[in-house]
């Protein structure tokens, strides 16, 4: 994310704080749309006028990329051979064929690549992960505490993830109010293809 949207996003709950567009600088509302500097590596909050520009690959100059709007539910997804040592987390599939797989922790995302021969056999099983759009959607998955969830969102859900996790953990095990709002970011995925 841009240099301060990800503590835009910590901060955001009765912060009173008003979010800009890191393009133009124009006032936004909550639901805004993003663009991913697949340069920087940095999820940048943007206006309809400046998103409306990249809708288009021509005018993103080969390094922006408007995160698309998709979320869709999945059934079971075996993610076991991934080497996934935790029960919350999101896989990224870049432009070269390699995939990333992040982790929300109090520190922010942690990151590791995934086997290619790993991730290919999970694809294999679950044939709705070939249309996940490079560096922009990801699968997430949780498994914590018993839950279920396998979804392909855009990245900055999961960033926003991220930011809860950030915002709420307490101690060594997250404390009484992480899971809560975990579960309630779960709760309020929506489809949307």
């Amino acid at each position: 994310m841009s240099p301060g949207a990800l503590e835009r996003i910590i901060s955001r709950p009765g912060s009173g704080a008003k979010e800009r567009c890191d393009l133009c600088g124009a006032d936004l509302p909550e639901q805004h749309r993003h663009l991913l500097d697949t340069r920087a590596g940095s999820v940048m909050c943007t206006c309809r006028p400046c998103s409306l520009l990249f809708t288009r690959d021509a005018a993103s100059r080969g390094h922006y990329r408007l995160v698309p709007e998709r979320r869709v539910r999945l059934g079971e997804v075996d993610t076991t051979t991934l080497g996934v040592p935790v029960g919350l987390a999101f896989f990224v599939p870049h432009e070269d064929g390699s995939v990333t797989a992040s982790y929300p922790s109090p520190a922010g995302a942690t990151q590791w690549d995934i086997s290619l021969e790993a991730w290919r056999q999970v694809r294999e099983r679950c044939p709705e992960l070939g249309s996940l759009e490079s560096e922009v959607e990801a699968l997430l998955v949780n498994s914590v505490r018993g839950r279920t969830h396998r979804w392909i969102v855009p990245v900055d859900d999961c960033y926003r993830l991220v930011a809860v996790v950030r915002r709420e953990w307490r101690g060594l095990s997250g404390g009484n109010r992480v899971w809560p709002e975990i579960d309630r970011f779960f709760d309020e995925l929506t489809e949307h293809r």
